[in-house]
């Protein structure tokens, strides 16, 4: 079996993964950096033995993470509670895309990870993937398996974050699927502005994007993350796969097997 995780700056998410391709199941837990290797491992551990899974049975480990603070702590987990060294996605291993960027370097762990996996489950397709986390990226890949770049801009967990904190009216409020843009109290006016809001300005930027990546060509429309699903009644997206960063750690895991010699 192979574990997967996809640390972002607000949450923890893993997967496991049989005969490379099979979800087994799934762990979410809030990021929380500074936290001891002991911790991370037996959180990890715990987790999986309450889905009857041993430690034992996980061959490989692979990692999206793009908290730098929690690199090593993630390594030394894998090393003393799974006695397995931890594949990180970083520059040299294997992708099989093309990055298309002024510094490759700089791109986020997360966004190839969503890349890789487009290209896995749609390999003759252009693809423009929406991930709804802390940020929301938007990025473009070819069916010639290009990274060709994209947009970053605040989530909506930031936009009303920063609402409820640098405003000295303005409540904290969940974020819903708002049936109305015309609120009729504070509550209702900032949910309906964050979540019409933001479906405008996805809208827009996969709108743009698309034309410049791919012109007059189709493309794919796949969404991913926390808040994806808030929007799936819009038919906006063609997909929506809330695991996607996982399944694109899994297949670079496939890609990047362990040399025997």
């Amino acid at each position: 079996m192979n574990l997967c995780i996809d640390v972002g700056n607000s949450q923890l998410h893993g997967a496991v993964y049989e005969n490379d391709k099979d979800l087994v199941m799934q762990i979410r837990k809030e990021s929380s950096y500074r936290v001891s290797s002991d911790e991370m491992g037996l959180f990890l551990v715990s987790a999986l033995r309450e889905k009857g899974i041993d430690a034992k049975q996980i061959r490989r480990i692979g990692v999206s993470c793009v908290v730098p603070e929690e690199l090593f702590t993630l390594k030394m987990a894998c090393r003393e509670y799974f006695n397995t060294e931890p594949l990180f996605l970083e520059s040299g291993v294997k992708t099989r895309l093309k990055i298309k960027t002024r510094n490759p370097l700089e791109v986020g762990a997360d966004r190839i990870a969503n890349a890789i996996a487009v290209t896995e489950l749609y390999f003759d397709q252009n693809v423009v993937v929406v991930d709804f986390g802390t940020a929301i990226t938007l990025d473009a890949v070819s069916e010639e398996k290009e990274y060709l770049g994209g947009s970053i801009c605040a989530g909506l967990g930031l936009a009303m974050e920063a609402l409820g904190t640098k405003t000295a009216k303005l409540p904290h409020v969940e974020i819903v699927n708002a049936e109305k843009a015309l609120g009729k109290s504070s509550i209702e006016s900032i949910q309906g502005g964050l979540y019409f809001g933001y479906l405008g300005l996805v809208k827009e930027l996969v709108r743009r994007i698309g034309e410049e990546a791919f012109g007059k060509k189709r493309y794919r429309i796949v969404a991913t993350g926390g808040y994806s699903l808030l929007y799936r009644d819009e038919k906006l997206f063609d997909d929506i796969i809330p695991d996607l960063v996982l399944k694109g750690v899994n297949k670079m895991l496939v890609l990047n097997p362990i040399d025997k010699n």
